[in-house]
């Protein structure tokens, strides 16, 4: 549930109303609003008592949620929450600007890293993907580099400026790639992972919070949850498509889930058209079309060399096309309201 707080209400009744919710042995998160303070009140609806909070002096009304997820819920935050990725203010997903994620899906060297990074600034992404550990289906595919591909991340931060987004795969990962890192990302395999959900949630860098390939978007929302109600609030969504019956995609990029989450959450969507699809001559359209559905970032896997990529080069575009296509999502943009 939510505490709205009168206009005006002081610093000291705020604090009161916090003193009660954890008297109740309940989690308390103040939201400060640009006209009211609002106490979200987070734990088991048994222990919730509204009649002790709506008589607290400098409460204006106690308000239910009633989706399981509390904190990403539009009924806890009315204004759309903008996720910082790094420390150029324009590395953020959320707004009016819709910011570009760009890079390899690998890690394979230094020579190709620096390479795409470059190339990929020089067009107009915000940040970098890469990825240091790799979840592989077959045990004997590459792995990824581990900490030498995070060192490598870390200079292509340093010679471009580019935030950096890297995925986190365990619990005991998480405090050596936030070490490196600007956004951990929280793959498609682990979005029921609760105990990395939970350890995420422990540190302070933001989340880009994959969506699982047969979730629903209630269990989706609800893995955000977990990563919130630990303190962290910097979430970012990414729809990143869903296993289906078809064959002629790897998966099916579900570009209704765009608009259907920010009709539920003030979270941040970001669409990965690569994952979603897995063939690069689909990724285009599908970047053009997540702009006009109301995407708020692309998350883009970019290769120099897709032919010999060790991993996911069948849905990687070289940087020209990259290129390109950042031109034609200015123009969708443009008729929609927003910039990229």
């Amino acid at each position: 549930m939510i505490v709205v707080m009168k206009e005006g209400s002081t610093k000291e009744q705020v604090e009161h109303v916090v003193k009660r919710v954890r008297e109740m042995g309940l989690k308390d998160h103040v939201i400060i609003g640009e006209e009211r303070t609002v106490v979200a009140v987070i734990g088991n609806d048994r222990f919730k008592d509204h009649g002790v909070l709506e008589n607290v002096d400098g409460v204006d009304r106690v308000v239910p949620i009633l989706a399981p997820y509390k904190m990403a819920s539009l009924e806890m935050k009315k204004e759309r929450s903008v996720v910082p990725m790094g420390s150029d203010a324009s590395a953020r997903i959320g707004g009016k600007r819709i910011g570009v994620i760009a890079g390899p899906c690998s890690v394979e060297s230094k020579k190709q890293t620096l390479e795409i990074a470059h190339a990929v600034k020089e067009a107009g992404a915000v940040a970098l993907r890469g990825g240091a550990f790799k979840p592989r289906t077959n045990p004997y595919s590459f792995q990824g580099m581990a900490e030498k591909g995070l060192d490598i991340l870390a200079e292509a931060r340093e010679q471009t400026g580019l935030a950096i987004v890297t995925e986190v795969m365990a619990v005991e990962q998480v405090a050596l790639v936030a070490k490196y890192a600007d956004v951990l990302q929280i793959g498609a395999r682990n979005m029921q992972n609760f105990n990395l959900l939970n350890a995420v949630g422990d540190q302070p860098k933001p989340i880009l919070l994959k969506r699982g390939m047969s979730a629903t978007l209630e269990e989706f929302l609800l893995a955000a949850e977990y990563i919130m109600s630990h303190g962290n609030q910097k979430v970012m969504l990414c729809e990143r498509g869903i296993r289906t019956y078809e064959e002629y995609v790897r998966n099916t990029l579900a570009l209704a889930a765009v608009p259907e989450l920010h009709r539920v959450t003030h979270l941040p969507v970001i669409v990965d058209p690569s994952q979603g699809t897995g063939k690069s001559n689909l990724v285009d359209s599908m970047c053009r079309a997540a702009v006009a559905a109301g995407a708020d970032g692309l998350i883009i896997e970019v290769h120099n060399d897709p032919e010999h990529a060790m991993t996911d080069g069948a849905q990687s575009i070289t940087p020209p096309m990259f290129a390109d296509m950042m031109k034609a999502i200015r123009r969708i943009a443009a008729a929609v309201d927003r910039e990229v």
